[in-house]
C-alpha cells in the first residue's frame, strides 16, 4: 500500500512538472525587520507558502497570465497586489501594522497552520455557503477527508451524525470559537440543537488524529473548530431561501451594521428550517438566532455573541428491520401502539424537544507587535425532553401503586412518559501567542464545570393510582469539572524546517448521583490526570514539495452512561489512550497538487460494546485492552484546462481489535432468560469502519457566474458489530449528486446566487447507519435491528439576495 502510493506521487509529478515562472520577495515590517512565517498565497493559482527566516520567499512553477498576490502575518494588515507572469517577479514588501485587530487571533491557539505537521481540512465561508440549503453541518462537511454522515429522517435535517476515520461523535472534539461544544456528560456533539448555525460561520477547520492541544473533550478520532461570523466592514442585508423535497423550507434573514464610527460592528441572524422527513412522521421544525456585537480598535477586540436554537422533532430513533427494506422502507415504529380494538396507532407527539441558549464574552488585545492575549467567558442553558407512549407499563417502575378494580389487580398501563435534561455549562479560555522571528510560541487553557439534572415524568397513564400529572419517577445529577493547560511551540530549524512541540496537562473530575430510569442508585465520583503531549516535524522543499511527521498521544474519559450501565458487580469502566502516528507528503505543482497522510493510530483499553449486560439486562460499554486503526488518506486537485477543476479525496485503512470476545444472551423456548454465551473471535474489525472512504468533485464553469458540480461519494462494508459477520453489515454504496450555481448582480440593487441541488443522482438505495441486537432462542442465533434508509432522487433549491 505505502509503495503504492509513492509510486502514484512519483509519477503524477513526473508528468505534470513544467516549471514556468516564479514570484519571490522578502517581506518586513515598516522599520525593515524581516517577518518570518508570513502567509503567501497566488489567489488564482491557489499556490502558497511562508517567508523565511530573513522574511523571503519564492513560488514557483506558476503558469502565464495575471494573478493577485496576497500576504497576510498576524496583526498586520493584508497585502494585496496584482503580478503579470509573463516573466519571473519579485517584490519587497513592507506590512503595516492593522489598524483593527482581526477576529482570527481568537481561534489561532486551537487551530494548525501549515508550518505545523497535524493532517488538517480547512473549510471556507465561500464553500460552506454554496452548500448551505438546510441540510446539517455533518452534510456540507461530507466531503472531507475520511468523512461518514448519518441522517435518521433520511435527507440530511434533524437527527444527523458522523464518523472521521470511524470515530463516532463522542470522540471527536468540537469548539465554536475555542469554547467546547460537546455535551460534558455524553461527549457527544447534537447539531439538531443548533439548527442553521452555519449561517453565522465563517470557517471551519477539521483535524484529523489528535492534532493540536484544544479544549473540552479528548479528540480520539478528530477535532472540529469552528468561528462564527467575523468583522464585515460594510453593512449588508441578506436573504436566504430554499425548499425542496419532503416539504424542506429554509428561511434565513441576515442584518450588519458594518463597521460603525472606526470601532462597531452589529450582526443578527434569524433562521427557520422545517422538512417531514423521508421516513414516516420524521419531521423536524427547527428555529434559530444568533446576535454578535463587537468593539474594535488597533490593539483590543471586544465581542459578545448570543444564539440559541430550538428544535422539536419527530423521532425516528427505531430505524428500519432488515425484513421490511424492501417493501417499507419509510417505516417508522416510533409511537406505534395497539389500542382497544386492536388497530395499530400512532403517538402524534412521539417528540424531541430541547433548547440550547449560548453567551459568550471575548477579549483580545495585541501588546506591541509580537504578543497577543485572549479569554473567554461563556455560559450555556440547556433543556428539554423527549416523550414517549408506553403500551402495558409496569406500574412498579414508575413508582406507582398497583391498582384494584373489584377483585382485580391491575399492574400495568399504558402511559406518556417525558425524560428531561436540564443542565447549566459555564466557564473560561485563555490564550497568549508570541510569534517573534524563529519562534512561534501558546500557552493556553480553559476551565469548564457542567452542572446537569436528570429526572423522568409521567405525564398521563390510563391508571394513574397514587400519581399526580407530572410524577417524578427518578432524579439523577452530574457535576463535571474540566480543567487543562497547554503549551505550543513551533520552531523554524533552517528554511521550510519547522519543529514542533505540543504538551497538555487536563485533569477532570465527574460526580454521578441520584438515580437512573431502573431505581439504580448512581452516586460515585471519579477524578482523571491526563498529560498529552505532541511532537513532530514539517519540512517545505522549495515550496513543491512538503513533509511531515507527528507522533501525539491522547486520553478519554469514560462518559455518564459508561458509568450508570455498569452493573455493582461489574468492574468499573476505565481511561482510554491513543498513540498516533501521522506521516504525510504533499506536492504542489502549478495545476495540480497531491498528498498521502499516513496514520497509525493504537489504542490502549477502548471501549466498545460486546454484547455484555448489566444488572438489569442493559448493554454496558467494556474496556478492550488492545485495538488500532491504519490507513492512508489521499487527496488530489487538479486544474484540467481553465474551466474545469477536479478535487477528490480517498482512504484505505484497516481498523482491528485484537482479541475479541462476543457475548450473547441465551433465552429458551418460553423466553425465560438463561445467560450469556462467550465467544472468542479473535481479531475483529471494529463497527462502523469502513475499509475504503472516497469523494470527488468535478466541476465546470462554462462562464462567469456559473458553475456545475458532479459530486461523487463511495463508502465501503461496515460492520454493525464488533464480530466482522456479513449477516450483521452495512452494504457499501455509491451516491452522487449534481448541484448547480449561478451568481449575478441585479441592477447594481442586489447581488443575486441561485443554487439548484439534486440528491441521490441515479436513485440508490442505501442505508447508512443500523444497530443489531443478537441472542439465541432455543439454541438458535436470532437478531433484532434496525436500519436506516436514506432517501431516494430528492431535490433542493434556493435564492440568497444580498444588499
Amino acid at each position: 500500500m505505502v509503495r503504492m502510493g509513492f509510486v502514484f506521487l512519483v509519477s503524477l509529478y513526473t508528468c505534470m512538472v513544467s516549471a514556468q515562472y516564479s514570484v519571490s520577495g522578502k517581506i518586513t515590517d515598516e522599520s525593515g525587520t524581516p517577518l518570518t512565517g508570513a502567509n503567501v498565497i497566488l489567489k488564482n493559482s491557489e499556490k502558497g507558502t511562508s517567508s523565511g527566516l530573513k522574511g523571503e520567499f519564492v513560488i514557483k512553477n506558476v503558469s502565464a497570465g495575471n494573478d493577485t498576490v496576497v500576504i497576510s502575518y498576524v496583526g498586520y494588515r493584508k497585502y494585496k497586489a496584482p503580478v503579470e507572469l509573463s516573466k519571473d517577479v519579485h517584490l519587497d514588501v513592507k506590512l503595516q501594522l492593522s489598524s483593527i485587530l482581526g477576529d482570527e487571533v481568537m481561534v489561532r491557539a486551537t487551530r494548525a497552520e501549515n508550518s505545523e505537521p497535524v493532517a488538517y481540512t480547512d473549510v471556507n465561508k465561500k464553500d460552506l455557503k454554496s452548500r448551505n440549503l438546510g441540510q446539517d453541518i455533518p452534510i456540507l462537511l461530507s466531503l472531507t477527508p475520511s468523512f461518514v454522515t448519518t441522517s435518521d429522517a433520511g435527507a440530511g435535517v434533524g437527527y444527523t451524525g458522523f464518523r472521521i476515520r470511524g470515530s463516532d461523535a463522542t470522540r471527536i472534539n468540537v469548539t465554536i470559537n475555542g469554547i467546547p461544544l460537546n455535551d460534558a456528560e455524553s461527549q457527544g456533539t447534537y447539531w439538531v440543537d443548533l439548527p442553521d448555525l452555519v449561517s453565522s460561520v465563517d470557517n471551519i477547520q477539521i483535524q484529523r488524529g489528535v492534532g493540536t492541544s484544544t479544549n473540552g473533550a479528548g479528540a480520539f478520532g478528530a477535532s472540529i473548530n469552528l468561528q462564527t461570523n467575523t468583522l464585515e466592514k460594510d453593512p449588508y442585508t441578506e436573504i436566504n431561501s430554499s425548499a425542496g423535497s419532503f416539504n424542506t423550507f429554509k428561511n434565513t434573514v441576515k442584518v450588519g451594521s458594518g463597521l460603525l464610527k472606526d470601532h462597531f460592528s452589529f450582526d443578527v441572524r434569524l433562521s427557520k428550517i422545517s422538512s417531514d422527513g423521508y421516513i414516516d412522521r420524521a419531521w423536524s421544525d427547527l428555529k434559530s438566532f444568533f446576535v454578535s456585537g463587537g468593539y474594535y480598535s488597533e490593539n483590543t477586540v471586544v465581542k459578545i455573541n448570543i444564539f440559541s436554537g430550538l428544535e422539536h422533532t419527530y423521532q425516528a430513533w427505531n430505524g428500519v428491520p432488515s425484513y421490511l427494506l424492501d417493501s417499507a422502507r419509510t417505516y417508522n415504529s416510533c409511537g406505534e401502539y395497539t389500542d382497544k380494538n386492536g388497530n395499530v396507532q400512532y403517538y402524534d407527539n412521539q417528540t424531541d424537544n430541547y433548547q440550547q441558549d449560548y453567551y459568550q464574552f471575548f477579549f483580545s488585545h495585541r501588546f506591541g507587535n509580537y504578543l497577543t492575549v485572549n479569554a473567554a467567558l461563556h455560559y450555556t442553558y440547556g433543556r428539554g425532553y423527549y416523550e414517549e407512549y408506553v403500551q402495558d407499563g409496569e406500574l412498579g417502575y414508575y413508582l406507582l401503586d398497583n391498582v384494584r378494580l373489584g377483585d382485580t389487580t391491575i399492574s400495568s398501563s399504558d402511559l406518556i412518559r417525558q425524560k428531561w435534561l436540564d443542565n447549566g455549562f459555564y466557564g473560561t479560555t485563555f490564550s497568549a501567542s508570541y510569534k517573534k522571528d524563529r519562534s512561534d510560541l501558546t500557552l493556553g487553557g480553559a476551565w469548564n464545570e457542567y452542572d446537569g439534572r436528570h429526572f423522568g415524568k409521567v405525564i398521563w397513564a390510563r391508571f394513574m393510582s397514587n400519581g399526580d400529572k407530572g410524577h417524578v419517577w427518578y432524579r439523577g445529577s452530574g457535576v463535571k469539572t474540566d480543567f487543562n493547560i497547554y503549551g505550543k511551540y513551533n520552531y523554524l530549524l533552517a528554511d521550510g524546517l519547522n519543529a514542533y512541540l505540543d504538551m497538555q496537562y487536563r485533569r477532570v473530575k465527574h460526580d454521578i448521583g441520584g438515580k437512573d430510569e431502573n431505581q439504580r442508585l448512581l452516586d460515585q465520583s471519579h477524578t482523571f490526570d491526563f498529560f498529552n503531549p505532541k511532537v513532530g516535524l514539517n519540512y517545505s522543499l522549495r515550496d513543491i514539495h512538503v513533509f511531515h511527521f507527528l507522533f501525539a498521544v491522547g486520553n478519554r474519559e469514560p462518559n455518564r452512561d459508561n458509568y450508570k450501565d455498569a452493573g455493582p458487580d461489574d468492574p468499573p469502566p476505565t481511561s482510554e489512550q491513543m498513540s498516533d502516528y501521522e506521516a504525510g507528503y504533499d506536492l504542489h505543482l502549478k495545476n495540480f497538487s497531491t498528498g498521502v497522510n499516513f496514520y497509525y493510530m493504537k489504542y490502549r483499553d477502548q471501549l466498545i460494546l460486546t454484547g455484555r449486560i448489566n444488572d438489569v439486562g442493559n448493554p454496558i460499554m467494556t474496556n478492550v485492552p488492545r485495538s488500532y486503526r491504519t490507513g492512508i488518506e489521499y487527496t488530489v486537485s487538479w486544474n484540467i484546462v481553465k474551466d474545469l477543476q477536479w478535487a477528490a479525496n480517498a482512504t484505505v485503512s484497516s481498523n482491528k481489535i485484537m482479541n475479541f470476545t462476543e457475548y450473547v444472551d441465551e433465552y429458551d423456548t418460553s423466553w425465560s432468560w438463561i445467560g450469556q454465551r462467550a465467544d472468542t473471535l479473535g481479531k475483529t474489525d471494529i463497527a462502523f469502519s469502513p475499509a475504503v472512504i472516497a469523494n470527488s468533485r468535478l466541476q465546470y464553469s462554462p462562464f462567469s457566474g456559473f458553475n456545475v458540480s458532479l459530486i461523487t461519494q463511495f463508502v465501503g462494508k461496515q460492520y454493525i458489530d464488533n464480530t466482522s459477520n456479513n449477516d450483521r453489515k452495512l452494504d457499501s454504496y455509491l451516491v452522487n449528486k449534481l448541484n448547480f450555481q449561478y451568481s449575478f448582480r441585479l441592477r447594481n440593487l442586489a447581488d443575486v446566487e441561485l443554487h439548484f441541488l439534486i440528491n441521490n443522482l441515479f436513485n440508490t438505495l442505501y442505508e447508512n447507519n443500523a444497530w443489531v441486537y443478537s441472542y439465541y432462542f432455543g439454541g438458535v442465533r436470532e437478531q433484532d435491528n434496525g436500519y436506516y434508509p436514506q432517501a431516494g432522487v430528492n431535490f433542493l433549491g434556493g435564492v440568497t439576495l444580498r444588499f
